[in-house]
């Protein structure tokens, strides 16, 4: 098979393995792969990673590869114009049931959304360390949406059913609804030209039923790329419609579809963690930061007493920061050692480049007593040492005005 023949063969961070792919894809895939899609994998799904010219192929390398124009292209577009993004690959679990919102209140450390409202949850294990970094969707019919990683569906569901409670249902929504996003300064006059009812009057973190065309879809009104956005819902079979819609409204105004490879970049120039680099199992809300977005006046949720017991100690030990690392022909992509003088002071949790700010960027966990805004130290890219700098978090639009719209 592929991983015994690959023994012994160095695979690349931008490297695909063909083993087993396609298994599943989204109903647009042959749509998206006709307009030029590069698919990588999401579990079991396939994601596109970037939209190129008919044959290009991506050489794999340690630095920056030969696609590195087209996902600056991707980007430069999302923060100039509109990007339409496929969130398939999101997990979406629908709660429900009389006793729902006290069961959430109780498994997420976040204060509830109130109906027709989204917010930012963190899920907390009983050792008070990260379980989750999800959204919570407030519909306003008594039910719920939590959203999240598609490749952690296995897991967060057998969290979820393991601390159950009666008069609630859990309900994995992955292989029945799919959507798009919309992002960009011209999200909102792409996605008013698609439906009669108010959906451009969204707050930001609003959400809502809507009619998109003739499709029944429910709308969020946020962005993991920090701007103006639309995350829409849709029936798995309303899938290939809706973005053939989508296109076809936003075509005066220039949209263009994104992949994976240009919303990490677009997340990382916010500093927006996410699971598996930022946020796993083993690290705090202290930490992490997420402790910022716990609701410290209520009680009985999962992990209280060893969240509390860190922010009324002597708080973590390393914490989370964002790097402006020397420029050169790479980009950090994770675990490079991050040092300050000659003592190891911790690691990179992830890396790019960021197309909007110019600069090499990266994220990473250090001790607190290196963690100050300002901070000189190093890290090792490729085998070469680069400074690398402590800067204030999101380094694009730190007031978040472009987001709110």
């Amino acid at each position: 098979g592929q991983f015994y023949s690959r023994r012994f063969v160095m695979t690349y961070p931008n490297e695909q393995l063909p083993a087993g792919r396609p298994l599943k894809t989204a109903p647009a895939y042959t749509d998206m792969t006709e307009a030029g899609a590069v698919w990588g994998q999401n579990w079991d799904l396939e994601s596109a990673l970037y939209f190129a010219e008919k044959g290009f192929k991506e050489t794999p390398s340690l630095k920056r590869s030969n696609a590195f124009d087209i996902v600056g292209r991707e980007c430069r577009n999302v923060r100039e114009g509109v990007g339409l993004y496929d969130i398939t690959g999101f997990s979406r679990y629908e709660v429900s049931g009389p006793n729902a919102e006290a069961w959430l209140n109780r498994i997420f450390a976040t204060r509830l959304p109130t109906p027709g409202r989204a917010r930012l949850a963190v899920a907390l294990g009983h050792d008070g360390r990260l379980k989750g970094d999800l959204t919570l969707l407030n519909w306003g019919d008594g039910t719920w949406w939590v959203m999240g990683s598609y490749y952690l569906r296995g897991w967060h569901m057998r969290w979820f059913n393991d601390h159950l409670d009666d008069g609630v249902t859990v309900r994995d929504l992955g292989e029945e609804v799919a959507g798009f996003s919309l992002s960009g300064p011209k999200s909102r006059e792409v996605i008013e030209r698609v439906t009669h009812q108010p959906v451009g009057d969204l707050p930001f973190m609003g959400c809502g039923e809507f009619h998109v065309g003739l499709l029944r879809c429910r709308v969020g009104r946020m962005s993991v790329t920090g701007e103006l956005g639309f995350e829409i819902n849709c029936r798995m079979g309303d899938h290939i419609m809706l973005r053939r819609l989508l296109l076809e409204a936003g075509a005066d105004s220039g949209i263009a579809e994104y992949g994976v490879n240009a919303l990490l970049s677009l997340r990382l120039e916010k500093s927006f963690g996410i699971w598996s680099k930022e946020f796993t199992q083993g690290y705090t809300p202290g930490m992490t930061g997420m402790d910022r977005w716990i609701d410290w006046s209520k009680s009985d949720f999962f992990g209280e007493q060893a969240a509390r017991a860190e922010k009324d100690g002597n708080g973590p030990v390393q914490r989370l920061v964002t790097l402006a690392v020397e420029d050169g022909d790479s980009d950090a992509s994770g675990y490079e050692p991050v040092w300050s003088g000659e003592r190891k002071v911790g690691f990179v949790t992830s890396g790019g480049y960021g197309y909007t700010v110019r600069k090499s960027l990266a994220m990473a966990l250090v001790d607190a007593d290196a963690a100050g805004e300002g901070e000189d130290l190093t890290t090792h890219i490729v085998g070469v040492a680069r400074q690398a700098k402590v800067i204030a978090p999101s380094p694009y639009d730190p007031d978040g005005k472009a987001m709110r719209g």
